[in-house]
C-alpha cells in the first residue's frame, strides 16, 4: 500500500507539534549562532536519508545565512582479525576547513554515526560543529554524544513519518507515528 494512503493510529509526534517545535529551534539556533558566526554562513549538513525533512523545514525558519548540504551515510559491519568493527562511509562534504556546521538528523540513537561525522569534520579543519536532531533517544547511546539541539526526547520505538522511513516508505507522512508490528 503507498505511503500516502497509509494513516497510522498511534501518533506520537503531530504536524502542529512538530512545525512549531522546529520553528522554535531554528529561532533558538539562529540567536545563539548569530553572534558566533559573526555574518559567517552556517553549513548544515543533513544526514540522509532520515534528515532532509527536518532539515528542510529548520532552515526555512533560520534567519542566518544557510549553505544546505547533505551527507549519505553507510555502516558496515566488519569481521577483522576476529574482531568486529564498524566502517562509516559517507559522501563527501566540500568546503570543510574554516567553516562552520550544524549537522543534522532526524533521530539520534546509538551515536556511532554523530560521533563519527563530527569527528571527521573537525578532522578536516571545520571551524566549529554543532548537531541538531529532531527527535533524541539517549536511552539507546553507545558512545557519549549528546545533541546541542534537540526538539524531542521519544524512548523504545520505531518511528514512522516526517522523514523516517521502514524499508523507505512513509518517509512523506507529516507526523511521527509508531511503526505497528506486522
Amino acid at each position: 500500500m503507498p505511503a500516502q494512503n497509509v494513516a497510522f493510529q498511534d501518533v506520537v509526534l503531530s504536524t502542529e507539534q512538530i512545525q512549531n517545535r522546529v520553528r522554535e529551534m531554528a529561532i533558538q539556533i539562529s540567536q545563539q549562532l548569530s553572534g558566533e558566526l559573526d555574518g559567517r554562513p552556517l553549513h548544515v549538513a543533513a544526514m540522509l536519508d532520515n534528515g532532509f525533512m527536518f532539515m528542510s523545514d529548520l532552515v526555512r525558519h533560520m534567519t542566518l545565512p544557510v549553505v544546505c548540504q547533505f551527507l549519505k551515510l553507510e555502516s558496515r559491519d566488519l569481521l577483522e582479525n576476529g574482531h568486529e568493527r564498524r566502517q562509516i562511509v559517507h559522501t563527501p562534504i566540500l568546503a570543510i576547513e574554516g567553516s562552520d556546521f550544524l549537522v543534522v538528523d532526524a533521530v539520534l540513537h546509538t551515536g556511532l554515526t554523530m560521533d563519527y561525522v563530527v569527528q571527521q569534520m573537525h578532522r578536516m579543519g571545520a571551524r566549529s560543529v554543532r548537531t541538531a536532531v529532531l527527535i533524541d533517544k539517549p536511552e539507546e547511546r553507545r558512545v557519549d554524544v549528546k545533541p546541542d539541539f534537540w526538539a524531542f526526547r521519544v524512548s523504545g520505538r520505531f518511528l514512522v513519518g516526517y522523514g523516517l522511513g521502514h524499508h523507505d516508505l512513509y518517509r512523506n507522512l507529516p507526523y511521527v507515528a509508531n511503526m505497528p508490528a506486522p
